[in-house]
């Protein structure tokens, strides 16, 4: 009897014991049971349109995330309870499963809600939510001159999904907390680097080696060179900037972040990046082209805080020392530049003689080209800092302020190194132009060529940022050498003139004395004029100035001979021959001179 109630009480040695159920196994039978059915809901053909991470279905996605965590959770307490268990296999399809439809919605939501994805419509609740601390990037100003900012605000997000942005985060989690990071990443960052490749194609940037560059002409590379200038600038405020915003907000895992980060944006970056040093060897590079060069330099160095900024990872180094080495290139080819504008400037042989004593050529292209230059002054003012002039012989001590000596250098005048540049590019120019003033026939015609060229340049450092450069003492010494000039003009244009007038016309003097300075004027002061009616002086405000001083000089005491004619007795023996002009024809006469022809305005 005991025998038999013992062996009754145990299975044969051949029968299969039953597994025991578990509370674990329950657990995970019962999220199991809900994650299928979620997944069986919003992978049913009557779904189509339908999809679990959308603003309709906010609450379901939230309980499909907790149900795979769960499920996640209880497999791994059931594997230390009972890893034998035959739930465990089927629990593991059930994740496969839950994770592709994650991967299937992650990628979804990046791709469908990509208009409030972008960078540029980050939203300030994101950036609140970052641990990014660094200043937010100004703003970008675009072709006309509104302001972009690189946060939509909230009414702008919430033209798509609102919930977005979380729903990145939560995928995102849910996936990494699961053991799927691989696959997380993955997804993530096909889906933002193929936007960021996108985005940078849109914008212009092109992929072009060096040997590429070297193949093209000016024209065709300059076509390349303006959308980079506008592309850069979003790019990196925004593009790049939001990258970092949406990656740290998607992952906090510090080195899930920087290796997303740094996958998706570095390769456009480079690109980005390597095209200013690769324009700066550009082998056809000459003075013309500086200023769209100085283009890419300012806009580089002014993004370069921006970049220091959001390239903040080791991984990121590559991509600030190929900033560094642009910016290096770019100003090596600015002084290249710069050197060849002045030794064109010291070899121009040109030998004829300007039409009417009017502005050089070369002044007029030198002081526009100075006063473009002056306008990029912060940024050349870092090129050209510990760049040393050559002076190969002692310049004009007419040329220097303060009345320097004949040694002098502009280093010895001026501290910053644009100012010494800027002045000694005026001191070539001048000395150039006093040695084209030698081949005029006429003395009082060469110095009338001076007034003019050297009053040209004092405008336009008047009128423009040379001014600051330079300074009022230059303004105002340069301004006193125009004023001597003048003097000398009209002492051998008109000094002949003057003293066939009577230097006192109040003083006693006979009628025939009186004829005699009448006389001598007419034929005096109509040589002059004939000699200077095709002389010119194209700034109208120094025009005036010059034949006002004459007419104050000549017409009074011309006026006084002329009403004294009328009081000698013998009046009669001053006809018409000997008295030609009122005072009034005189004034009349000379405001007919000095206006530019049309010959003169053509040269």
């Amino acid at each position: 009897m005991v025998k038999h109630l013992f062996r009754s009480s145990s299975p044969p040695p051949t029968a299969k014991q039953k597994p025991h159920h578990t509370l674990a196994d329950s657990a995970m039978e019962e999220y199991e049971i809900e994650v299928q059915s979620l997944i069986t809901k919003w992978t049913s053909p009557e779904s189509t349109d339908q999809f679990l991470f959308s603003s309709s279905s906010h609450q379901e996605a939230e309980q499909f995330v907790r149900a795979v965590k769960n499920l996640h959770n209880s497999m791994h307490r059931l594997v230390s309870v009972t890893p034998e268990s035959i739930n465990l296999n089927r629990g593991q399809d059930v994740m496969k499963t839950a994770m592709k439809l994650l991967e299937s919605e992650f990628c979804r939501v990046l791709k469908e809600n990509r208009e409030y994805l972008d960078p540029e419509c980050v939203t300030i609740r994101s950036w609140n939510s970052s641990r990014f601390s660094v200043s937010t990037p100004s703003t970008v100003s675009d072709s006309n001159g509104t302001d972009e900012g690189y946060f939509a605000d909230e009414h702008r997000f919430s033209g798509g999904d609102p919930n977005a942005m979380d729903d990145r985060k939560t995928i995102a989690e849910c996936m990494i907390s699961t053991g799927h990071v691989k696959e997380c990443v993955r997804v993530y960052k096909s889906v933002r680097k193929s936007i960021v490749d996108e985005t940078l194609h849109s914008l212009g940037v092109e992929r072009l080696t060096l040997r590429q560059i070297q193949k093209l002409n000016w024209e065709v590379l300059e076509t390349k060179i303006k959308p980079w200038l506008r592309g850069v600038k979003l790019a990196v405020r925004s593009l790049f900037y939001g990258e970092k915003i949406l990656a740290e907000h998607v992952f906090s895992n510090s080195s899930i972040l920087e290796s997303s980060f740094t996958d998706i944006t570095q390769e456009g970056a480079l690109t980005l990046f390597v095209f200013p040093e690769n324009v700066g060897k550009f082998k056809k590079l000459t003075s013309e082209k500086m200023f769209r060069i100085l283009d890419m330099y300012e806009t580089l160095t002014n993004l370069s805080s921006d970049i220091e900024s959001i390239f903040t990872f080791d991984s990121n180094s590559v991509i600030k020392s190929q900033v560094t080495g642009s910016l290096t290139k770019l100003s090596e080819a600015v002084r290249s530049m710069m050197s060849d504008f002045e030794t064109a400037i010291e070899k121009e042989s040109s030998k004829k003689p300007v039409n009417g004593g009017g502005i050089h050529p070369l002044t007029r292209y030198v002081m526009n080209y100075l006063t473009f230059l002056a306008d990029y002054s912060d940024s050349i003012a870092v090129i050209f800092e510990n760049w040393k002039i050559s002076v190969s012989s002692p310049l004009p001590k007419t040329l220097f302020p303060c009345g320097r000596g004949y040694e002098a250098k502009p280093e010895d005048v001026y501290s910053s190194p644009v100012s010494v540049r800027m002045a000694w590019v005026i001191l070539l120019t001048l000395c150039k132009i006093d040695g084209k003033a030698q081949p005029f026939k006429h003395i009082a015609l060469s110095y009338l060529f001076l007034v003019n060229n050297l009053n040209y340049v004092v405008v336009k450092v008047r009128a423009s940022k040379l001014k600051l450069l330079l300074g009022v003492e230059w303004v105002a010494s340069h301004e006193a050498k125009v004023k001597q000039f003048i003097v000398k003009f009209e002492k051998l244009a008109w000094g002949k003139v003057l003293t066939s007038l009577p230097e006192d016309p109040t003083a006693e003097m006979s009628s025939e004395e009186a004829s005699g300075h009448l006389v001598s004027f007419n034929i005096k002061s109509e040589l002059a004029y004939r000699r200077q009616i095709s002389w010119v002086v194209p700034d109208s405000k120094l025009r005036d100035k010059i034949k006002i001083g004459l007419s104050r000089k000549i017409i009074p005491v011309y006026a006084e001979l002329y009403n004294r004619v009328g009081l000698f007795k013998d009046k009669e023996m001053f006809s018409e021959l000997i008295v030609r002009y009122t005072p009034d024809d005189l004034g009349n006469y000379l405001s007919d001179l000095y206006f530019v022809t049309k010959e003169a305005r053509t040269q």
